[in-house]
């Protein structure tokens, strides 16, 4: 979801601004996904790197995940999504962390659309946490497999990504879902993310549609 900046600054407006306006497009892009079939959405809103950010800037992010689940919750759970918040909870305020628990425990039992929100999120740190998990699990870590890290994740019950959108021209991942997207298939727009439609998202999903995946397989046509 990248572009909130730009797209304020373009209006000669404050940051903030631009991530009020990217919170009407979530409210809006959660609503075309779940209404054109998509069955889990995941939303990355807040890095382990954007501790970096202003500090003025990162209590206005805190401050729109508040009122977007004060404004949202309920609508959600009764269209029965399920909620999960992806990402670290150490050093999160402790009026955050009361929230993302609360979300989570609200929407456990939904199944009809999985929103992820990755909050507080890196993918080399959800590896790491992973890692520890195993061990503090006592798994065997001479043996460690792939699926034993999987099983650790923060998306442990939630299927690998199949498409990934990049908003704002930006051409790489930038820490997300560092395990989960070794097969996903990646579409860069450089729509900035307010001006983000369901348009948009149907335009990255048929781009999705006309490629051939072959999960690094060779196939071979036999013609008679």
């Amino acid at each position: 979801m990248d572009g909130n900046g730009r797209w304020a600054k373009a209006r000669h407006r404050p940051r903030v601004f631009g991530h009020q306006a990217g919170v009407k497009t979530v409210r809006q892009i959660v609503e075309d996904a779940a209404d054109i079939g998509i069955k889990y959405l995941t939303l990355y809103s807040f890095s382990t790197e954007n501790w970096n950010r202003p500090k003025a800037e990162v209590s206005a992010l805190f401050g729109l995940l508040k009122q977007y689940v004060d404004s949202d919750l309920e609508r959600l759970h009764s269209n029965d999504v399920r909620i999960r918040i992806l990402g670290s909870r150490a050093g999160l305020p402790a009026d955050i962390l009361k929230i993302v628990e609360h979300v989570e425990l609200v929407t456990r039992d939904n199944d009809a659309f999985g929103l992820n929100i990755a909050f507080n999120y890196g993918g080399r740190d959800e590896i790491l946490r992973a890692v520890k998990r195993a061990n503090q699990a006592g798994e065997d870590m001479s043996v460690l497999t792939e699926d034993v890290i999987a099983k650790y994740l923060d998306t442990c019950d939630v299927p690998e990504p199949e498409l990934i959108i990049r908003t704002s021209g930006e051409h790489r991942t930038s820490n997300f879902l560092l395990w989960q997207s070794a097969y996903s298939e990646f579409v860069f727009t450089d729509v900035l993310w307010p001006d983000f439609s369901k348009e948009d998202l149907i335009a990255a999903i048929a781009n999705f549609q006309s490629r051939d995946r072959r999960f690094g397989r060779v196939i071979e046509a036999e013609v008679a």
